[in-house]
């Protein structure tokens, strides 16, 4: 059985259901379909807020159905292989659905097999991720109820979503421990598969300076590629002064791990993937979100390879650029609309302070407010924890934002 439409959106997160929404405000003749298996869909950025005991797990959970904007058709399957030659798709069912234009936005696809004994100990043996909707909830257990001890916060060396989440949660539970009054008798680690704290420099000094106050010990070049819950150890290669890889172990008490991410299977394995990129992302033109080698598919999210930071932020930014291209093509016009890279990164730095980092693609620092965004603020605070949640589900998802 086969079935046609205009539009065809693979993913109903974020990127799927605000393109989704933006291209019917401009046409609502358009005939879209958004294949999408899940019945839930996630605010996930307010997860560290969950893993630091600030915020509900349950407010970040909506029904899919409630979300999908009015006069798109709501595929409830999963994509399993793309034929961009025949301008069609295959789902998991082996239903098969054809398309004028193609918008691939599947999101990123999370590997905790990729660390050995990750899934295995995971919310339990003391070790949590902020990364799971099921999870983010014993972060904040471990953190309250920690007496002192080795701290161990992990960071892989693939591109991640919200690339700041593996060092939030890590400056808020430093934070909850001096007040707590226990800091002093924290060993904190932060092992990490990047070469600095964070990619521009106006904010890293910031974060230098956050490091510095908590005493954190960061090991950079450092992927872990073990968790031990059992015995409390984790196993990572450090690159040493001279290139080579060592294999080192620490010991821990408390351990939150990020697991290395790359694009879904079903992306890796198609003729949309980007060749050249190991992690499979598909290939696009990274300021028109157009793909490189079949002009009516366009990409935006999480899952496509141009070098930004895999943020809601960059995806507000991406999205507008999609849907003006999108129509262009159908039109027989230029894509003409750009986008420059841009991204966002709230990073608490304590409760109660938090620094926006926004910039672009060349690490150029993109401050919207008229004040030095690199000194964290509490206004900033309030935005991440009240304001963004609900332009989130009010407006970005319907997109009005």
């Amino acid at each position: 059985m086969s079935k046609h439409y205009q539009i065809l959106i693979v993913g109903g997160g974020n990127a799927g259901l605000s393109a989704a929404a933006q291209l019917l405000i401009q046409k609502s003749s358009l005939n879209i379909g958004i294949i999408e298996p899940s019945e839930k869909h996630y605010y996930q950025p307010a997860w560290t807020l969950v893993g630091a005991g600030e915020f509900d797990i349950n407010a970040t959970e909506k029904r899919m159905a409630d979300y999908i904007p009015k006069g798109a058709n709501w595929i409830k399957d999963a994509v399993s292989t793309f034929q961009p030659e025949q301008n069609q798709s295959t789902c998991k069912s082996g239903k098969k659905y054809t398309y004028d234009a193609l918008i691939v936005a599947p999101g990123i696809q999370i590997d905790w097999g990729k660390i050995k004994g990750f899934k295995e100990t995971l919310g339990k043996n003391q070790v949590s991720s902020n990364y799971s909707f099921d999870v983010a909830p014993y972060t904040w257990e471990l953190i309250k109820n920690f007496e002192g001890g080795t701290a161990v916060f992990t960071n892989p060396s693939t591109p991640i979503k919200c690339g700041g989440a593996p060092h939030k949660i890590m400056y808020l539970a430093c934070d909850y421990w001096r007040k707590k009054g226990i800091l002093d008798k924290c060993n904190v680690h932060y092992i990490s598969g990047a070469s600095v704290i964070f990619g521009v420099k106006e904010y890293a000094v910031t974060l230098s300076k956050v490091v510095a106050k908590n005493n954190i010990h960061v090991h950079f070049f450092s992927n872990t590629v073990e968790i031990d819950g059992a015995n409390k150890t984790v196993y990572y290669e450090e690159k040493n002064a001279d290139g080579f890889t060592e294999l080192k172990e620490m010991k821990f008490d408390i351990c939150h791990a990020v697991p290395p991410q790359s694009a879904p299977d079903f992306i890796k394995n198609s003729p949309l993937a980007d060749a050249n990129n190991p992690l499979g992302y598909v290939e696009i033109n990274k300021n028109t979100m157009q793909h490189s080698r079949f002009p009516n598919v366009f990409a935006c999210g999480d899952s496509v390879n141009a070098p930004c930071s895999k943020t809601g932020a960059a995806i507000r930014k991406q999205v507008p650029v999609v849907v003006e291209n999108l129509l262009s093509f159908l039109n027989n016009k230029e894509c003409g609309a750009q986008y420059d890279g841009y991204s966002a990164c709230p990073i608490p730095t304590q409760y109660g302070k938090l620094m926006l980092a926004e910039f672009d693609y060349t690490n150029t620092p993109k401050m919207t407010f008229p004040f030095d965004q690199a000194v964290p603020r509490w206004t900033m605070w309030i935005m991440k924890k009240y304001l963004l949640p609900w332009l989130y589900w009010n407006k970005i998802l319907k997109g009005r934002a």
